[in-house]
């Protein structure tokens, strides 16, 4: 028998493979780099100067720098800052149950009752109508509506509901809230509606098989499974309402206050370093409110 030599294949060579690891981490950071450049001009930047600009001093006059506590210190032992951080939560608090309410509603008849997906889609755009015009000429448009003689009014003294024209239909919290519910509905109705669609159709057709009435199934399947949808809903009304001061500014007739609109007050009058102090305040608040909400749902899994 003839002898035969076995040659053994040489095995691959694991310094490429080594090589090609530092190459991709480089594309990684090479990919990244652009997006963190804008994050880092056009956001991180911005807020560290406000944060710096808000321990300066201020006279009448003139803004010099400085390292000092003045403006925090007046900021938080202020009666009316108080105040009107806690007219602020109010509209928050009073426009989320509305848009939660209305938002949820609205989901549900699209995501359970339309079957039709072209109908779906159809009411669906029809509720984002309002936001092809901008947020100035829809909380306008409530004015003539909500007026002495408006609409509202003339339709209810007509009626006999009413013997004389009811004055806190406009230029009152009323107004305000009615505007707010009116501009970030639909933020809330966007995310809960997205989730509703990603829920099992078979896990109400087994709570229903298992005996559970309509409320029962909505209260134990459907609104458990929703939570990621209303906490993104959530954020996005409070944050936006919190952060507004044109809609308190017009329909409240400057009769009344936030904290957006502090911050517009002190711009005003050349008072940048208050100003940049209550931002940073209400920066800090948000992200507080924001980090409870998030304790309660992982939205992560929605993104």
């Amino acid at each position: 028998m003839t002898d035969q030599t076995i040659t053994a294949v040489p095995s691959a060579d694991p310094a490429p493979r080594s090589r090609r690891a530092p190459n991709r981490h480089l594309t990684g950071w090479l990919m990244a780099a652009p997006l963190a450049v804008v994050l880092g001009l056009f956001l991180i930047l911005p807020i560290l100067t406000i944060v710096v600009v808000s321990f300066w001093g201020a006279t009448e006059f003139s803004i010099y720098p400085a390292f000092q506590f003045d403006n925090y210190a007046f900021l938080l032992t202020s009666e009316v800052t108080w105040r009107v951080f806690g007219n602020t939560f109010k509209y928050a608090a009073i426009t989320w149950v509305c848009t939660l309410l209305i938002g949820f509603t609205v989901a549900y008849y699209l995501a359970f009752h339309i079957r039709s997906l072209t109908w779906q889609v159809a009411l669906f755009l029809l509720c984002t109508i309002p936001f092809l015009t901008s947020n100035i000429i829809r909380m306008i448009s409530w004015i003539p509506f909500l007026g002495r003689e408006g609409i509202a009014n003339s339709a209810l003294l007509s009626w006999g509901v009413i013997d004389a024209p009811l004055d806190w239909l406009l230029f009152s919290d009323f107004s305000v809230i009615l505007a707010f519910v009116h501009l970030y509905t639909l933020f809330m109705v966007v995310p809960i509606f997205n989730t509703m669609m990603r829920i099992d159709r078979s896990l109400i057709e087994a709570a229903t098989d298992a005996g559970a009435s309509g409320w029962q199934t909505l209260w134990h399947v459907i609104v458990p499974l929703t939570k990621p949808g209303i906490m993104i809903g959530t954020i996005f009304v409070v944050t936006l309402v919190m952060g507004d001061f044109i809609t308190v500014r017009f329909m409240s007739g400057s009769q009344s206050a936030n904290v957006g609109r502090l911050i517009s007050n002190d711009i005003g009058l050349l008072q940048y370093p208050s100003a940049s102090a209550t931002a940073v305040v209400l920066l800090i608040t948000v992200l507080l409110v924001i980090g409870v909400l998030l304790r309660f749902v992982d939205i992560r899994k929605e993104l």
